[in-house]
């Protein structure tokens, strides 16, 4: 990755054309949602689980469920979606063609940015292994 740096000092990190989020890699409509809910393997560690379904559109697509009940706070919970969607977006081209949705349990509000992606990044590896 190439940095750039603007007037005020601060590195901005240049986004690659190939790593991006686009809406084709998201989970949009509820049928989409019930369908994984329905049919998934389950993937998961104390702080977070992921389900899991095969599908027919290329490439891997991602859902987020991130409650209320699991992070009261909203920045709690924009952190946890920032950290899977920036995570999602590194490994998508590693992943198998699957629907994903990632919820979280009350503990991950605790871990520190680092923690976080490291167990993030282990589960894409667990899926990858099981789903291809």
């Amino acid at each position: 990755m190439s940095h750039k740096v603007v007037a005020n000092e601060t590195a901005v990190i240049e986004r690659s054309p190939g790593l991006s989020f686009a809406r084709e890699l998201r989970l949009l409509s509820a049928d989409e949602y019930q369908t994984v809910f329905k049919n998934a393997k389950r993937f998961g560690n104390r702080c977070f689980t992921l389900l899991a379904r095969k599908n027919d559109v290329g490439h891997p697509r991602l859902g987020l469920a991130i409650s209320k009940k699991c992070a009261r706070k909203a920045v709690d919970r924009n952190r946890i979606k920032r950290n899977f969607r920036e995570s999602f977006r590194l490994h998508q081209h590693q992943l198998p063609s699957v629907d994903i949705i990632a919820m979280c349990k009350p503990c991950a509000i605790h871990l520190d940015q680092t923690e976080m992606r490291q167990q993030i990044d282990l589960q894409w590896l667990y899926i990858k292994k099981r789903m291809t």
